[in-house]
Parts: C-alpha cells; sequence; structure tokens
C-alpha cells in the first residue's frame, strides 16, 4: 500500500502537571495539524486554550476506541493529520494510543512520535534507584488473583520497578508490596510531578506504610521500587578452597585472596579466612595475616 500523501498521526507529549513542559515542537505540531485526538477534550481544551491553539477536537478515549478509530484511520487516509494526546504525559503509557497506533500501522500512515514529558521517567531519574536497567508496570491489577499473580510473578524481579497508583489505592498497594518484595525493600514515591506540591518520599515498604498510616494520601502516585538483590553463589568449603588456591598462585596473599573471594559468594570473609588457614604452601607475606 502507498501512504497517504499528507496523512500523519503525530503522538504528542503533553505536560505531566507545569504547563512550562511543553515543547516548541509540540505546540506547533497542535497548532498545525487538521484535528486533536483527545482522551478529554475538556482538559485539553484548557492547554489549548492556554497557548491559544485553536485546533478543533475529537474524543478519543478508552470507552469509544473501538468506533473512533475507523473515522480517524479514515480522516488520515484521506490526508488529514492529526495529532493524538492524552490528558498528561506521552499517549499509549497508561492511556489510551495503542490501538490507533497499530491501525495506522496496519494501513500504512506514517506515526510520528513527538517526545514530551512522562512521569516514569520523571520519577526514575530523581529517584535514586538504579537506572541502568528498569521495568515499567504501570497500574497494578485491581481483582485480587491477578494482582496477585502479577506480585508474584515480580518477587524476583532484579531491575528497578516502576508504578503508578491512585491516592484511594496506595495504602493497599504498599501492604501487598511488602508481601511481594519483604518490608526492607527500598522504595521511592513521588508524588505531584512538576506540579506546585511535588514531593518525593524514599525509605523502605514498612518506613513508606507507617508514613501514610499518618498522612492521607492525595495526588497522583508514581511509584519506584528496588529490585531484587542479585544473590551470591553458594560454594562448598572444597570448592572455596579451590578459589583460594587459585588466587593465591598468583601471589595474592591469604588475606587478600579472602577479602576477594567474599565479594563473589555468599561467606563472609571471616568464614572464608577461617578455610585459607588450613590452606597449605603459604607464602612468607601469610605468616603475618
Amino acid at each position: 500500500m502507498q501512504a497517504a500523501e499528507n496523512g500523519r498521526l503525530y503522538v504528542v507529549g503533553t505536560p505531566i502537571g507545569n504547563l512550562e513542559d511543553i515543547t516548541f515542537r509540540a505546540v506547533r505540531i497542535l497548532q498545525s495539524v487538521d484535528f486533536i485526538a483527545a482522551e478529554d477534550t475538556r482538559h485539553t481544551g484548557k492547554l489549548l486554550q492556554h497557548f491559544q491553539i485553536k485546533t478543533p477536537q475529537l474524543s478519543y478515549h478508552e470507552h469509544n476506541r473501538n468506533s473512533r478509530i475507523p473515522e480517524l484511520i479514515q480522516k488520515l487516509s484521506e490526508g488529514k493529520a492529526i495529532a493524538l494526546v492524552t490528558d498528561a504525559g506521552m499517549p499509549g503509557i497508561s492511556d489510551p494510543g495503542y490501538e490507533l497506533v497499530q491501525a495506522c500501522i496496519a494501513a500504512n500512515i506514517p506515526v510520528i512520535p513527538i517526545p514530551g514529558a512522562s512521569a516514569v521517567i520523571t520519577a526514575l531519574c530523581a529517584a535514586g534507584l538504579p537506572t541502568d536497567r528498569f521495568v515499567f508496570e504501570g497500574f497494578l491489577p485491581v481483582k485480587g488473583k491477578e494482582r496477585q499473580q502479577r506480585g508474584e510473578s515480580l518477587k524476583t524481579e532484579s531491575r528497578t520497578m516502576v508504578f503508578y497508583e491512585s491516592p484511594h489505592r496506595l495504602r493497599q498497594t504498599l501492604q501487598d508490596f511488602a508481601n511481594f518484595f519483604g518490608q526492607d525493600r527500598q522504595i521511592v514515591i513521588a508524588r505531584e510531578l512538576t506540579k506546585l506540591h511535588e514531593e518525593f518520599w524514599r525509605g523502605n515498604i514498612a518506613e513508606a506504610i507507617a508514613h501514610y498510616n499518618q498522612r492521607e494520601p492525595q495526588g497522583e502516585y508514581t511509584l519506584v521500587v528496588a529490585g531484587v538483590l542479585a544473590s551470591k553463589p553458594h560454594l562448598s568449603e572444597v570448592e572455596i578452597k579451590a578459589e583460594l588456591q587459585k588466587l593465591m598462585a598468583q601471589g595474592i596473599s591469604r588475606s587478600q585472596a579472602s577479602r576477594q573471594l567474599a565479594k563473589e559468594v555468599s561467606l563472609s570473609r571471616s568464614q572464608i579466612y577461617q578455610i585459607a588457614l588450613a590452606l597449605p604452601n603459604l607464602s612468607a607475606e601469610d605468616s603475618s595475616d
């Protein structure tokens, strides 16, 4: 199929709170397209009014997407340019958007992302937990069985995890986290990101439960939870001795070898050192350990 001559779907990021976070490019696109497909036209209308954008809107949300997608695809196929926006952040991230993007790809209509704010990245970059590898889990399932299954599947997740949560379910979610991950797991709770009352709370899950038992949750929450620490391998005493002998054969002292191996296995330095004492052929340097 040939792509429509001018038809384009722009996936436009909008502010998650502070209106200054919109990009110049996003404003230009919203001004120049033929239509804006909005999750909530009243909410988006306030944004458009603030930036004096006159582009007409069409509603596109979870409850009308099945009937609206064919209409939008028809307009795009006729060469119209449409911007897809949600109430806040990037469309498709725990908001409507995926199905329309998929339909455009199937119809050979170009999909052009216009990057903008995202609560996931905003919370993650300031949380102070590892960012080299992370997973976005969005909202946990509400139903008990599905919720339990999701939690069970994340118990051994080693990557930093990012969740969304509403204020009326925050306390229950923190309690479920304690059951899933243990009370000592580190968590960062980001609230009202980019807004006037932006707040980052940091501690472990037990402390978070106590904190929010003393105050009423308010605003929208992004929860950043540390992944499980990789467990160190368990070696037998014979295997420990073999590893120590390899290290000491390189000229490393008994004490240094014990310290180095303790970083890699489940035993402490003192436990390994006691095993090292039984090894024969120690160097003169070792005799002073």
